[in-house]
């Protein structure tokens, strides 16, 4: 794995099958989602690596299953040791 080079922090709502903002500081997402009384989660992304590979390299998880490899399980992964804030209409929880 590459050495890391930052992180970015990204919301998505309740509602939403995408993200609808990315931060490059977590206070300024909050503030932004605090603007618009916004429902949903900021979580803390890794730059230049995959969740997945991140979570591996930092013994967060350690593939077990055969399927641990597919390209859906990959495609899929998240994991609760990325920082993160859940926020309702606005507030952080």
């Amino acid at each position: 794995m590459a050495e890391e080079s930052g992180s970015v922090w990204v919301f998505l709502g309740d509602e939403g099958r995408w993200p609808s903002g990315v931060f490059s500081a977590r206070g300024l997402g909050g503030r932004w989602i605090g603007e618009n009384g916004l429902t949903g989660m900021l979580t803390e992304y890794p730059l230049d690596v995959g969740v997945y590979e991140w979570a591996v390299a930092k013994g967060f998880f350690r593939p077990g299953k055969p399927g641990h490899a597919s390209a859906a399980f990959i495609a899929g992964f998240t994991t609760a040791r990325q920082d993160h804030a859940h926020f309702t209409d606005g507030v952080a929880d």
